[in-house]
């Protein structure tokens, strides 16, 4: 490409960019008409927006996979999409209160009136949709399932206290903060961007020590999904080692123990 051509490329970019406008190729235009075709598009999306971009899309091919790719032994899809999502976003961007009655765990129904929701979350691990609030009733930050949610309705909150609630639900998550350090075994660096992939759900830093050859990997995650993330390090096996984080090396070595307890005698 030559010089001019990348000027025109870049004038294209910027003047698209500040008219808030989004190039697709077409690649991405087929994987998007195949995404609509999910059953979940319709609880997605409004009947006027699917039909705009059913038409938008109408010349370009799909991406038919169901033919070519055979899917065994998955796991049971429980939420893509739920029809709480787009009101309780709602609800989030006009920095409004919220009044949810969710289910509880042993049964029965509990009402809370004041309340701030903060943000939608999906658990990976768990594959469903959460919605993280604060009760203001409880002076407590709260997770709850979407799937539990009875009702979700918009309630006034004085606008001189969405500050001091903001900032209670940040000192609160820096809280629940935590950090591990996990050392790539040397012999296996040549897998590291396969290693970094498997962490791609959380934030995370990568140090090399030249004098060593080794490969340091901080992740930084919440401490309800620390399950998850010992999860992702068992699937990585002898590849990586667990250097800092007291809680999740317990963990390892309780799962350890308890794997030589189960298999660590051979019959005779």
């Amino acid at each position: 490409m030559n010089p001019f051509e990348k000027i025109f490329n870049f004038q294209i970019i910027s003047r698209l960019e500040e008219a808030g406008s989004l190039a697709l190729t077409s690649q991405e235009r087929s994987w998007l008409k195949t995404m609509l075709g999910h059953p979940a598009a319709a609880e997605a999306f409004s009947t006027e927006t699917l039909r705009k971009l059913n038409s938008l899309l109408e010349a370009e091919a799909s991406i038919e996979v169901g033919e070519i790719i055979i899917e065994k032994a998955r796991s049971k899809e429980r939420q893509v999409y739920h029809p709480l999502l787009r009101p309780l976003r709602r609800i989030i961007m006009q920095n409004q209160g919220i009044q949810i009655t969710y289910a509880i765990k042993h049964g029965g129904e509990r009402n809370d009136p004041s309340g701030f929701p903060h943000k939608l979350e999906y658990n990976m691990y768990k594959r469903e949709w959460y919605l993280q609030w604060y009760s203001t009733r409880q002076r407590s930050l709260m997770s709850t399932k979407l799937r539990n949610i009875v009702s979700a309705d918009p309630a006034p909150i004085p606008a001189h206290r969405i500050d001091g609630l903001k900032a209670r639900i940040a000192r609160l998550l820096d809280g629940l903060r935590e950090s591990a350090c996990i050392q790539v075994i040397p012999v296996y660096n040549a897998e590291l961007s396969r290693i970094l992939s498997t962490f791609s759900c959380f934030d995370k830093s990568v140090a090399f020590d030249e004098a060593t050859g080794i490969y340091h990997i901080t992740v930084h995650y919440m401490r309800d999904d620390s399950e998850f993330l010992l999860s992702r390090i068992r699937f990585l096996g002898l590849r990586v080692k667990i250097t800092q984080g007291e809680q999740l090396k317990q963990r390892m070595l309780k799962s350890a123990e308890m794997a030589v307890g189960r298999y660590g005698e051979m019959e005779k």
